[in-house]
């Protein structure tokens, strides 16, 4: 398996990962979850379908930087900033359009839920400038907005005054109010997921066609182990980085709430336990070479925006079949009453969800004349 094929596999890792994670908001909205998880209320088998999925944004944010270095390596910079300008303004209309009716179900929307791709478009649009600064200054950029943004956590802005709509789209996860029938939430805020992208961005040289395997990997095993007992360090002693984990409950309940971290907006913590665990999966992908497994997984991640598009489609359309055949069985929403169901979906869709998007992957590979293609 070559360096880009192990990135596909990554790519598609996590996108397995948030489809198992969107099954559980689909058929487990009865049961939510806070952020971080309320480990005194949450049973351990949706705290461990929650703690997985929390792999996904920041590795794919991570890859989307990484990904974006490759490319220029191919293109000039002006071309590479423009692509990223292109790309990201894309990702924001089709989050406001396509992918939130696939969420809310309602045209015109009363609410529009700014998540992940809207965030991911937002922070290839500010690539799309920060990629023309040095190296080292886009990776001390990254440290800063990744480790040092609790410090702006005691920054607020009243509703209504001029700082409030920008700095819930930068900072504080907020609802902006647009009128008495519309409204928006921005559920991922910028400024920390801008560090991830740049994180990816100045990893790039790792990837390089100069760069021995075998140094890339010890690279990655290294940055790995230094993002992991940083975060364990940091977790013990508790003073920094997230919520302040328990310690004097249950001894689950402590374990629980360890890795219990904030993603809205994610925090140095999670950042360091999500990336750490992605470099130590990008070095061993690496050195699995061609096997059957991680190539069929890397299907969906030569082809992340089709398959995400097509599995919340997929899931609304169940979703309305199962209330239509059964009705609102958990108040006001169909919902399985335990989580052994949501693994069944899980890998049935898994399994179906896997020809269309190897088609549509195969579609991208025969006609790379058709420039829309790779926006998917």
């Amino acid at each position: 398996m070559n360096r880009i094929q192990s990135i596909d596999a990554l790519r598609g890792v996590v996108m397995i990962i948030m489809l198992l994670d969107h099954v559980r908001e689909t058929f487990y909205l009865h049961e939510q979850v806070s952020d971080p998880v309320d480990v005194t209320v949450t049973e351990p088998a949706l705290f461990s379908i929650r703690l997985l999925s929390s792999l996904c944004a920041p590795i794919f944010v991570l890859l989307t930087g990484l990904g974006a270095w490759l490319y220029g390596q191919k293109h000039s910079r002006s071309e590479t900033s423009v692509f990223l300008l292109k790309r990201g303004l894309f990702l924001v209309v089709l989050e406001l359009t396509i992918i939130n009716f696939a969420w809310t179900g309602s045209f015109p929307p009363s609410m529009i839920f700014l998540q992940v791709i809207w965030v991911i478009g937002l922070a290839m649009i500010a690539l799309a400038g920060l990629l023309y600064l040095p190296r080292m200054a886009q990776l001390a950029l990254a440290g800063l907005l990744i480790a040092g943004h609790h410090l702006l956590a005691g920054i607020t802005f009243e509703p209504g005054s001029i700082g409030y709509i920008p700095w819930a789209i930068l900072y504080e996860r907020s609802w902006i109010e647009f009128s008495d029938v519309f409204r928006a939430r921005t559920s991922y805020p910028l400024l920390p997921w801008v560090g991830v992208i740049l994180l990816g961005y100045g990893i790039g040289p790792w990837f390089s066609l100069s760069k021995e395997a075998a140094r890339r990997q010890r690279t990655l095993l290294l940055a790995g182990a230094s993002f992991i007992v940083a975060f364990l360090v940091l977790r013990w002693l508790n003073v920094y980085g997230d919520e302040p984990r328990l310690t004097d409950q249950s001894v689950l309940t402590e374990v629980m709430s360890f890795f219990s971290l904030t993603k809205y907006p994610p925090s140095l913590l999670f950042n360091l336990s999500t990336i750490g665990v992605g470099f130590f999966l990008m070095a061993w992908f690496e050195r699995l070479g061609e096997h059957k497994a991680l190539t069929a997984v890397a299907i969906f991640g030569a082809a992340p925006m089709f398959f995400y598009i097509l599995h919340l489609y997929v899931l609304k359309l169940i979703y309305l079949a199962c209330v239509s055949a059964f009705g609102a069985n958990q108040g006001d929403y169909y919902g399985f009453g335990s989580t052994g169901p949501l693994w069944l979906v899980f890998i049935i869709l898994t399994v179906l969800l896997y020809f269309p998007t190897a088609w549509f992957s195969g579609l991208k590979r025969r006609r790379r004349d058709i420039t829309w293609l790779k926006y998917f």
